[in-house]
């Protein structure tokens, strides 16, 4: 589990592609702090360490990624170079600062607008017909492993919606969505209790 609080934005220092895609990503991590096997999330996507080292401040750690995890994922972020949003599984007695996040992507969404307002920045996020239900005012949603706020969403003839976000500046310094523009691709986890809502919904109709 994680909170969508990033702690560090890491970089892909090397990609293999061997059964599945080995990628060694450099971060200013402790790696006594990361253990074999534990879970990180790498810019919203739940990815396993099975190696690491380096130094306190200077460490790496290697995931494998599926082929089914490259599918789902934005298009070419897998590569040599790609910046990532960086957050370590929750231990016990972490502040829950953000929202519950699993590290499984639902979607990819589309940056459809970027502007700024004062010191922060209006993102507008197009989202799939199928992630529709999901976004709501208030709610919570994960963009590039980032727990954010929706402040506004606006449907489309097509099924599809536009969902708004603020980006304050902090945010925007200390993860890589200060980096945006428009026509960007990006992860999308919705929450998981809207997840489990149109579930019951959906069942309810059937009886």
């Amino acid at each position: 589990m994680f909170t969508g609080i990033v702690t560090a934005i890491g970089t892909i220092a090397a990609a293999e592609q061997r059964g599945d895609l080995r990628l060694r990503i450099a971060a200013p991590l402790d790696p006594a702090r990361i253990d074999i096997g534990a879970s990180i999330a790498c810019s919203g996507v739940c990815l396993t360490v099975v190696e690491r080292g380096g130094s306190a401040g200077d460490a790496w750690f290697e995931v494998d990624c599926s082929h089914e995890t490259v599918s789902r994922t934005v298009a070419g972020m897998w590569e040599a170079g790609a910046r990532l949003n960086i957050e370590p599984s929750l231990r016990l007695g972490d502040e829950l600062g953000g929202h519950i996040v699993t590290g499984h992507v639902d979607s990819v969404g589309e940056v459809v607008k970027v502007a700024r307002d004062g010191d922060s920045w209006h993102v507008a996020i197009r989202a799939r017909a199928e992630m529709s239900p999901f976004i709501a005012e208030k709610g919570s949603i994960t963009v590039n492993g980032v727990s954010l706020t929706v402040n506004d969403v606006r449907d489309r003839p097509d099924g599809t919606c536009d969902f708004l976000l603020n980006i304050i500046p902090h945010t925007a310094a200390v993860t890589t969505l200060g980096d945006l523009a428009k026509g960007d691709m990006v992860n999308l986890e919705i929450d998981v209790l809207a997840r489990y809502l149109k579930r019951m919904q959906s069942l309810a109709g059937l009886r």
